[in-house]
């Protein structure tokens, strides 16, 4: 038998054995070697050949991967591992760790019990490190550490084995810090890191070696001895005494959830439907008999096979043919046409496969990322996927040839649906199609593969950068008026605080939880009671409360009202760009009593134009997307990072300084980053170590305001003069 065929039967044997499964994630910041690490675990699971692991970057399937020497997509792979005399299912996902592809990490999280957090030994933690973390947090995702190339910190910066340990102690502290900050509970409730219980492991990926405590008394192997064999460059030693699979691998298995135990308690924060229903209870005890319940955490597209939906199966079983229903659709059921599982690029088809493994069905055509799948047709949905950042760049794409006009729509149709991190916005009028991305490298990932991939020759604009709306003081009441004259809203209008958009964010409110929970939220935050009970929908980061009493036809036009309050958000009146952190209430209504005179027709120009003039009246103004920006240099090039953040519109608001080397911490806006990694390569002879993460939106300055104003009216082609509130209430 194929080495291949027996590992495939190892790993579908125990893909019904729930208690010997582990889902894990394996997260860090850019270059700390989370990929060389996943094939090291591989060759030790036997997936790979031990003399490639590390070169063969077997995860990095894609070429533009393999090219730029980077992780994009996450990619899946299932593996058995030996502990103690059981055999153990590791479902792996490789994520990405650079800024503009976090949004994989965040999808990741969903569909993982637990995530081994590499940090590099001498770079320590970073700001990618720490946006991990938290994602992995607020997912209920239970961490280890892996403190990756040692040998560096011994061969490199020559420190001697006491600093090493105190060196390797500060990482775990800090990790800890961290943890603790972002969830005390979890972390008092043993998720705390220690060497000493094996949920902390060092060693080098590159090299093949890892060492833990428990392993430490296994083996017999110190760590006097690993900063000997390091010092002597002697690595092949190591790597057969300590081999890293083992030691890792050992340590997923004995400190990280299985998904029985882990969906008992992630079941209660990533969803919010009724714990005592069928499908509750089934998902709480990860039942494979009871309802089907699948969130769909990745779109890929097979050229053979169409779309290839992966997803966290929490209950019930999937069996080709099986009908399933997805979430906010319009209740038509979809068929399972194949069921199977990734091992790296390779979709393997199994005959059925039960709750608490990562599954990829084909057959999903109405699921986008974050559906909710399930055999039951009303299914309280998943919560969805809350990103850490939102796109704040954006490209012009247009066909090269004509004839491709067809095709480039679908193309660009498939890329909304596989990444929802990329915004996509299709203008069949103009022709113009726009597509919104993290930063410059996401935008040049995706026009490449458009190109590369689905074979459309396209013309790419210079990235422009991505603006928001929102008011700056309260107004109101506006009235809108429907062309008609026969109906009338009333509407008043504020800023959010900062305190309730946090809530939006951090997914802490939503329209899918019990009634009375979001109330309790809304008013530990400032809201009076009658607000809190009449919020009627959440956009974005956009409140809409309807705080009128007894209005006939309200309930069956209420509708239509939301639809003109969502139109006005998704273009403001200042520069058609989306709004955000607006609160609104409806105070009054004057409805006709006959239902053909409050059609849409006139429902929803009336509340778009109110909302949109009440957004001038309220000071409308604009938000631009800051980046935190973190820089670390040699003492004597502290002077030119600085001015490099201050040269374009940033502050410094930290600096750290450690050894020889200090590290700059600020922030700039996006607009002003363009071309930053050549000037500051340039500025600092090429020593500096940087790296960028989303800082949110703030209000622009109001000196530059009008010029930004009308040079994305000039782009838009809108007319240069900005509407005044009564173009929109004649």
């Amino acid at each position: 038998m194929t080495r291949r065929k027996k590992m495939v039967e190892r790993v579908t044997g125990l893909m019904d054995k729930p208690d010997r499964i582990r889902n894990i994630g394996i997260v860090a910041h850019i270059d700390h070697g989370k990929t060389t690490l996943s094939d090291n675990l591989l060759a030790g699971a036997g997936m790979i050949s031990e003399e490639l692991a590390g070169r063969q970057l077997f995860m990095d399937s894609d070429e533009e991967e393999q090219a730029r020497g980077i992780t994009i997509d996450s990619s899946n792979v299932s593996m058995v591992h030996t502990y103690g005399d059981k055999e153990f299912l590791i479902n792996m996902i490789d994520t990405p760790g650079h800024v503009d592809f976090g949004g994989d990490v965040t999808r990741a999280m969903r569909a993982v019990d637990g995530a081994v957090v590499v940090v590099d030994a001498v770079e320590g933690t970073m700001p990618q490190t720490e946006t991990v973390l938290r994602q992995a947090l607020k997912e209920g995702v239970k961490p280890v550490l892996f403190i990756n190339k040692v040998d560096r910190l011994i061969n490199e910066l020559k420190v001697d084995s006491t600093e090493m340990q105190i060196r390797l102690g500060r990482v775990i502290d800090k990790v800890n810090k961290l943890i603790k900050g972002m969830n005390e509970k979890a972390y008092n409730n043993g998720w705390k890191l220690d060497a000493a219980a094996g949920t902390v492991a060092f060693g080098s990926a590159l090299y093949n070696w890892a060492v833990s405590v428990p392993f430490m008394q296994k083996s017999g192997v110190n760590f006097q001895e690993v900063y000997d064999r390091c010092r002597e460059e002697d690595m092949k030693t190591l790597a057969k005494k300590s081999p890293l699979a083992q030691v890792l691998l050992d340590m997923v298995v004995r400190h990280l959830p299985d998904p029985i135990d882990a969906q008992d308690r992630r079941v209660h924060i990533i969803w919010h439907g009724d714990y005592e229903s069928g499908v509750g209870k089934a998902m709480v005890d990860c039942d494979p008999k009871g309802p089907i319940a699948l969130m769909v955490t990745d779109i890929s597209f097979d050229p053979h096979a169409g779309e290839v939906a992966t997803g966290r199966l929490f209950s019930g079983t999937l069996h080709r043919g099986d009908e399933v229903y997805v979430m906010g659709t319009a209740g038509k059921s979809n068929r399972l046409q194949q069921v199977g599982i990734f091992m790296g690029p390779e979709r393997i088809e199994v005959e059925n496969l039960c709750a608490g493994n990562i599954a990829a069905v084909t057959g999903l055509k109405d699921a986008i990322v974050g559906s909710t799948v399930s055999s039951q047709m009303e299914m309280t949905p998943f919560e969805s996927l809350k990103h850490y950042s939102e796109p704040v760049m954006t490209v012009a794409v247009e066909a090269k040839n004509m004839k491709d006009l067809p095709k480039l729509v679908t193309v660009l149709r498939q890329v909304a649906k596989e990444d929802p991190t990329v915004k996509v916005t299709i203008n069949e009028e103009t022709g113009e199609h726009l597509i919104s991305g993290m930063g410059e490298l996401h935008l040049e990932i995706i026009t490449g593969r458009i190109k590369r991939d689905k074979g459309v020759e396209i013309v790419t604009s210079p990235p422009i950068v991505v603006y928001r709306e929102t008011p700056t003081k309260n107004a109101g009441p506006v009235e809108g008026k429907s062309p008609n004259r026969h109906n009338r809203f009333y509407i008043e209008l504020e800023p959010m605080s900062e305190d309730l958009v946090k809530l939006i964010k951090d997914g802490e409110i939503s329209m899918n939880m019990p009634e009375l929970e979001r109330r309790e939220v809304l008013m530990k935050v400032g809201l009076d009671k009658d607000e809190a009970k009449n919020l009627k929908a959440i956009e974005g980061t956009n409140l809409f409360f309807d705080m009128t009493k007894g209005i006939q036809y309200l309930n069956e036009t209420m509708e239509l009202v939301l639809e003109g309050w969502r139109e006005a958000l998704a273009a403001g009146p200042l520069a058609d760009e989306q709004v955000q952190n607006l609160k609104i209430r409806l105070i009054d209504v004057k409805l006709h009593e006959d239902a053909i005179h409050r059609g849409p027709a006139q429902v929803i120009p009336a509340v778009r134009s109110a909302v949109k003039a009440g957004l001038l009246f309220a000071g409308d103004s604009l938000l631009e997307p800051m980046q935190k920006i973190q820089i670390t240099v040699p003492m004597e090039q502290m002077g030119n990072a600085t001015g490099q953040i201050q040269g374009r519109r940033g502050q410094v608001f930290d600096m750290q300084s450690m050894g020889d080397t200090i590290t700059v911490v600020g922030k700039a806006p996006v607009a002003e980053l363009f071309g930053f990694a050549g000037d500051l390569r340039s500025a600092t002879e090429g020593r500096a170590m940087w790296s960028t993460e989303f800082a949110g939106f703030e209000v622009v300055p109001g000196g530059i305001l009008p010029e930004i104003v009308k040079s994305i009216r000039q782009r838009k082609g809108l007319k240069e003069q900005v509407p005044r509130p009564d173009d929109y209430l004649a």
